[in-house]
């Protein structure tokens, strides 16, 4: 049963209970994509063979239009490759749910830009994991740089308010955080920045790619200088407890506030958190995404109180609450233990312990050379698929 909503308190207290909606909704469209990044946290590549259809994607918009979700982020994969992503944007649009999608901006052409400039409800972010060709490319492919400054070029001609530079921060590119800005403030876009998670093939890179313990201190003092003038979302909020909370819930809001909806309707309790453990229920075989969301077994346990286990005697529990629930799981360490990024390094021993298992992926849409699609939207019609880099191609793209 779930607890009683307390009367007055703290967000923190509200939010940790659930809400009646999520606020904040990521939806898959698919798993297809014409890139292989190193880092990708939903393994895509492979188009799913049971991906909604048009209209079973329109019948989830007319819900979250009655359950008054104000907008839903878009992804992937890449969402654009499907050949109805348009038709099902501007049906969103017109049901009064906002729409922030991710692109790494192959169709981003300048008559797409016009159109988005003159779309409203809509908001951009494309993805870039370098302020330099040699960063970026190393990690999502050759060309990709250029893409991805090549849309945001079309974007801001096309007069588009406020597009979102898209950064996962990784070791390779902490030190061009200036850079990115820079890159931003010259196209009149946002800069975003996102945390490496270690799911999908980011967990295969994770050990390599996260930022170092001296990185994150200087991303947490980068971030303080910067303010609100830079979006993280939440994905720092472990980063509190080295001083005043970043702007944000600062709170693992898995179950309570956010959730995410995959190309095949299942809904697993976080945009981080794509595996069996973490599904709460299917939106075809639930009766909608709504019951899902309010009665799931899953959810209910999440808004219950939680244990602080091993982070309950630190004198920083209540600026991090024990790190990201995704991170924890896919390195490993128990749930209520300490973030494997822990900035006061209680993680340590446990992440070099012999007997931590690391748990398998549930699922892997990863492109393989021996790989044939089953069917023609399997694969990206706008370009061939980019290799996979190995990490010794990383080590030397700074």
């Amino acid at each position: 049963m779930t607890s009683a909503r307390p009367v007055g308190g703290s967000l923190i207290d509200q939010f940790e209970l659930g809400l009646d909606a999520p606020i904040c909704l990521t939806w898959e469209l698919t798993y297809a994509c014409n890139l292989s990044c190193a880092h990708c946290l939903s393994s895509s590549g492979r188009r799913d063979p049971h991906e909604l259809t048009t209209e079973q994607a329109k019948a989830v918009i007319d819900e979250l239009q009655a359950m008054q979700v104000f907008y839903v982020n878009i992804g992937g994969g890449e969402p654009t490759i499907r050949p109805d992503f348009w038709e099902l944007l501007e049906y969103s649009v017109a049901h009064q749910v906002g729409v922030k999608f991710s692109t790494n901006g192959f169709k981003i052409t300048p008559e797409r830009a016009r159109w988005l400039a003159a779309t409203d409800y809509v908001d951009v972010q494309v993805s870039l994991d370098g302020a330099t060709p040699e960063v970026n490319d190393a990690l999502r492919g050759p060309g990709t740089y250029a893409t991805a400054i090549q849309a945001l070029d079309n974007l801001a001609a096309a007069g588009f308010s406020d597009a979102k530079v898209s950064v996962v921060v990784t070791r390779e590119n902490a030190h061009q955080l200036d850079d990115f800005k820079g890159i931003a403030d010259d196209h009149g876009a946002t800069l975003r920045l996102t945390r490496l998670r270690p799911s999908g093939r980011g967990a295969d890179v994770w050990d390599d790619l996260h930022p170092t313990a001296q990185q994150q201190r200087d991303l947490y003092a980068w971030l303080v200088n910067a303010g609100e003038g830079v979006l993280t979302g939440d994905s720092f909020f472990h980063l509190a407890a080295l001083g005043d909370p970043l702007p944000g819930l600062n709170l693992c809001g898995a179950g309570r506030v956010v959730c995410l909806i995959d190309p095949i309707g299942d809904v697993y309790a976080c945009p981080f958190a794509i595996h069996d453990r973490f599904l709460a229920g299917n939106i075809l075989r639930d009766g909608g995404f709504a019951p899902v969301w309010r009665d799931s077994a899953l959810f209910t346990e999440l808004r219950s109180p939680q244990s602080g286990g091993a982070c309950s005697s630190c004198s920083a529990y209540d600026s991090c609450r024990g790190g990201c629930m995704a991170a924890k799981f896919f390195t490993g360490l128990p749930l209520d233990g300490p973030d494997p990024e822990c900035v006061k390094g209680h993680s340590e021993t446990a992440l070099a312990s012999m007997d931590r298992t690391v748990p398998p992926a549930s699922q892997d849409h990863s492109r393989s050379s021996a790989h044939r699609p089953v069917h023609a939207c399997d694969e990206s019609p706008v370009a061939p698929a980019a290799p996979f880099f190995p990490l010794a191609a990383l080590t030397t793209a700074r």
